[in-house]
């Protein structure tokens, strides 16, 4: 050990030396899954401990031990706020997980400093850090678990300068997602989320996802909006969606789904339906879409409450008029939860695609040549709870495919 290391580990009696130099000699973490806490702190160590191996963080530990002054430069950072990669949500525990991340990274490595994810930080930040987690698919016998990642981003470059992750127990997490993901009439999932996910999981040297990237900066002023939703502060989220969709790449899922909902929360039904065709054409041009269409339990009837059920018929016209507009040819899957039979539930979500369908052949006739009803029964699956309730929504949803036609 020689060099700036050598000096930093003749101080390791220091406070607090002991374990930053164990950082910088590297992180190792279990293969195993752990508890959360654990699994967390794991990954984050990990990742400074990455940082701390570049040359100039070395140079300015060592005067900072020289002679700590406060006035040191320090890391500016920015967090892009953690989803879950499955459903493409914020959630409870992805809040959770960011929170100790910070929180660890703050008591532990003066070093950083935390930027609100903001436009007006964006040019200030040095870094970006991502994080997300996933679930891990694992043996019948084994414990379920989860993957927590996280990726620190140069902003300049998008390079990937640190990426560490951990294996987590999945017991007592809390995957109930936000108002903003609770409230969308659709799976939020796109390119965008796509490559958040792929960023997180960047290897050290490469790049991080250049569409992700290519839309930061409409992501500081969506995180505004939806923090404004959350806060059910309608009006200024509303205008603040709107703002995010003047800007270059503003254009976007999370942005239109947004306007749909902000204007239903203040009643602007005209707004909220124009809203919604833009999210059935987003997700034409993906390719899919996924409506959070909800039956009554064993039933094809649509949910009998018309709170939640109210703005189906809408949601089928744009459906349908978006189809057609786009000349294109759609399989509409049903999707159950897990809980019965699995050949009922076949037989249920084929069921409710061919009402979907009947639906829309009563929207725009010529769609019945241009549709097709498939059932996925659970197989699809995206929470997998079979608890048939809020919680897991999303597995009861009907997807929109476009395909082939002929």
């Amino acid at each position: 050990m020689s060099g700036a290391l050598g000096r930093f580990a003749r101080r390791a009696s220091m406070p607090g030396v002991a374990l930053a130099l164990a950082l910088l000699l590297g992180a190792c973490s279990s293969s195993e899954p752990q508890t959360f806490e654990k699994a967390l702190a794991d990954a984050t160590d990990n990742l400074v401990a990455q940082t701390g191996r570049l040359p100039v963080f070395l140079a300015r530990i060592e005067a900072q031990l020289a002679k700590p002054d406060p006035k040191l430069p320090k890391r500016l950072v920015t967090i892009d706020p953690m989803l879950d990669t499955i459903t493409g949500q914020q959630t409870e525990t992805t809040a959770l997980f960011e929170r100790r991340v910070t929180q660890r990274i703050g008591n532990l490595y003066p070093q950083f400093q935390f930027l609100p994810f903001q436009a007006q930080n964006l040019a200030r930040a040095q870094y970006l850090l991502a994080g997300t987690m996933s679930k891990v698919p694992t043996a019948p016998i084994a414990k379920p678990s989860v993957r927590l990642s996280l990726a620190l981003i140069e902003l300049k470059t998008g390079l990937v300068v640190a990426q560490a992750s951990a294996l987590a127990l999945e017991e007592n997490l809390d995957s109930t997602p936000s108002r903003y993901y609770r409230d969308s009439p659709v799976l939020i999932k796109d390119k965008v989320v796509e490559g958040y996910a792929k960023s997180a999981a960047t290897p050290v040297g490469q790049r991080a996802d250049a569409y992700y990237m290519e839309r930061i900066g409409a992501a500081s002023v969506i995180n505004e909006a939806t923090s404004l939703y959350n806060a059910e502060k309608y009006q200024d989220a509303l205008g603040t969606y709107r703002t995010a969709l003047s800007t270059p790449q503003g254009e976007q899922l999370r942005v239109q789904s947004g306007i749909y909902l902000s204007n239903m929360k203040l009643g602007h039904l005209a707004e909220a339906e124009q809203a919604f065709g833009r999210i059935v054409a987003l997700g034409i041009a993906y390719n899919e879409l996924g409506v959070k269409f909800l039956f009554n339990p064993g039933s094809v009837d649509f949910w009998s409450d018309p709170k939640i059920s109210g703005s189906y018929g809408m949601w089928l016209r744009q459906i349908a008029r978006e189809a057609v507009a786009s000349k294109s040819c759609v399989a509409i899957i049903g999707h159950t939860s897990r809980s019965g039979p699995g050949p009922v539930n076949d037989a249920l979500s084929l069921k409710r695609a061919q009402y979907v369908r009947q639906r829309l052949a009563l929207e725009a006739p010529e769609l019945t040549a241009r549709t097709r009803a498939e059932g996925m029964g659970f197989r699809e699956n995206i929470v997998g709870s079979g608890t048939d309730n809020g919680f897991d929504v999303l597995d009861r949803r009907v997807e929109f495919k476009i395909v082939p036609c002929g």
